[in-house]
């Protein structure tokens, strides 16, 4: 086992508006691209972020060999429950996760 971070080429979050956080996975190649795609289940990551599965978006991009997650921000962006303004540690906490 790994962490994401160490096979990823680069992981990065970002706003996507003030509603929502995009994770972006970028991949060295196409072994690295199926071997996280493979090993990274949406409920799992749902669960890692505590965030509704249902509500979470998923793109595989074999072209460009990337997996990314959009997911609601759990305060609006700029209110005083939002903890981090741009999104950018949101990417931390899947770097971390040990992926087979």
């Amino acid at each position: 086992m790994a962490e994401l971070g160490r096979i990823a080429a680069k992981v990065r979050a970002k706003n996507a508006g003030p509603f929502w956080l995009t994770i972006d996975i970028f991949c060295r190649n196409r072994a690295d691209f199926e071997r996280i795609r493979g090993a990274l289940d949406t409920a799992r990551v749902a669960a890692l972020y505590r965030a509704d599965p249902a509500a979470m978006k998923r793109f595989d991009i074999a072209e460009l060999n990337v997996v990314k997650f959009s997911l609601p921000r759990p305060a609006v962006q700029g209110t005083r429950a939002d903890r981090d303004m741009h999104g950018a540690a949101w990417a931390v906490l899947l770097e971390e996760m040990e992926i087979p």
